[in-house]
This record gives structure tokens, C-alpha cells and sequence, in this order.
């Protein structure tokens, strides 16, 4: 199979297997998050094959719609992989994406030693993913999965923790609101690409505004 038909099985794929996931984890957000890998790789040095197959699988199997388990994504992935006929090489760097892509990996962690793993098709993907999580898609998406977990929108007597471990962000169930500066205002600073980072200002920048404007019709000022 040429490389461009390893990604059209994988789309397909993709789609059938996200069909009934919650909207801010289905299928349009890996198209976005794809989208944005290939506009990002254009300024850099990357396999197209590795970026584009992590950034189409690397929500193949979320750990918070699994009971926490962070194995079945990658394990998913590389099984689709072989069975695929990628080369081994190609599928255990598409994997490290995988394992290493979220937010939470780049938490401090008490449980045991961290992996640790670079690579610029890593850094690309990486940044198209937080890309989607900001923004007007991003605060579409962070209400989407509080209404999801039925989680409130906002309480004052709640505080947010942006300092939180790896275990506590996974144990998270705070408002909605607190998730902005617990994870998506942090990921300004932690774009990798100048592409990236040029994109994120904006959507930073957007959510700002927007939390100026949730305060005062809190408040009851607009």
C-alpha cells in the first residue's frame, strides 16, 4: 500500500470507530486535529506518514472514556497498524505520539518514572492537538465535556489549581470554567512550532475575552 492509502484506511477507520464518541473526542475533532498537522508540517522538517497517522489515531481510545487506562489507545493503534501492513519502525513512533501527545503527560507525575520521548512529528502533532483545544472551538468543546459529565459551569467557593499533578488532573471534576486555568490558558507557552504558537495566540487570546465577558454577566455588569 502506498502511504497515501495507509491514511485513507485510517480515516475510515477513525470514523467508524469514533462514530457515537462525545462530540469534543469524535471524528471532526481527529479531522481538525489533522487539519492542523498539515498546515503546521508545512514549515517543518517531519515524516508526513508518522504525523499524519498520529494525528488521525491519537485519540483513537481517550483514557477518560476508558476507566483511566492510558494502554488501550496505543494498544489499538498498533494492532490497526500491523494488521495495516505499516512497518514496524513507522508504528512504534506513531505509538510514542500517542503515549506522550496529552496534556497530562507533561504534568509531574508521582506514580513511577516518566517516559520520556521527543520528535519533531511528536512536537507537530502535538501542537495541532492543543490548537483544538483552544479558542472558540476549544471553550465549545470544554462545555460539550462538562455537560457530558454533568459538571457545573462555574462556582465561585471553587477554586481552580493550575499547579495540579498528573494524579490530580486525572481526578479532576471541577467546573467547566476552572478547566480554562487549569489547562487552556497554560498552552500558550507550551506551543513547540512558530506556526503553533502563532495560531494559539489568537485563540489565547479569544479566550480571554471571552472570560471578561462570563464575569460580567455573572455578575450581572453586561
Amino acid at each position: 500500500m502506498t502511504d497515501t492509502e495507509f491514511i485513507e484506511e485510517t480515516i475510515q477507520f477513525v470514523k467508524e470507530t469514533l462514530a457515537k464518541a462525545e462530540g469534543g473526542h469524535d471524528w471532526f475533532h481527529i479531522q481538525r486535529v489533522f487539519n492542523n498537522t498539515l498546515l503546521i508540517a508545512k514549515d517543518e522538517k517531519v515524516d508526513i506518514l508518522v504525523a499524519s497517522l498520529g494525528a488521525l489515531l491519537h485519540d483513537i481510545a481517550d483514557a477518560k472514556f476508558h476507566d483511566g487506562d492510558e494502554t488501550v489507545g496505543p494498544t489499538m493503534a498498533r494492532s490497526f497498524l500491523d494488521a495495516l501492513g505499516v512497518d514496524k519502525k513507522t508504528i512504534a513512533h506513531v505509538v510514542n505520539i500517542i503515549e506522550h501527545i496529552s496534556f497530562k503527560s507533561s504534568l509531574k507525575d508521582h506514580t513511577g518514572p516518566q517516559k520520556k520521548f521527543a520528535s519533531k512529528e511528536l512536537e507537530v502533532v502535538q501542537d495541532a492537538d492543543r490548537l483544538d483545544a483552544i479558542g472558540a472551538i476549544g471553550i465549545a468543546r470544554a462545555f460539550n465535556y462538562g455537560g457530558f459529565k454533568n459538571r457545573q459551569l462555574y462556582n465561585p467557593e471553587i477554586a481552580p489549581n493550575p499547579k495540579m499533578t498528573k494524579e490530580e488532573y486525572k481526578k479532576a471534576k471541577g467546573p467547566t470554567i476552572n478547566h480554562f486555568y487549569e489547562k487552556l490558558l497554560l498552552l500558550k507557552n507550551k506551543m513547540n512550532t512558530k506556526a503553533g504558537a502563532k495560531l494559539a495566540e489568537i485563540r489565547h487570546q479569544y479566550m480571554l475575552d471571552y472570560l471578561v465577558q462570563f464575569d460580567k454577566e455573572w455578575h450581572g455588569l453586561s
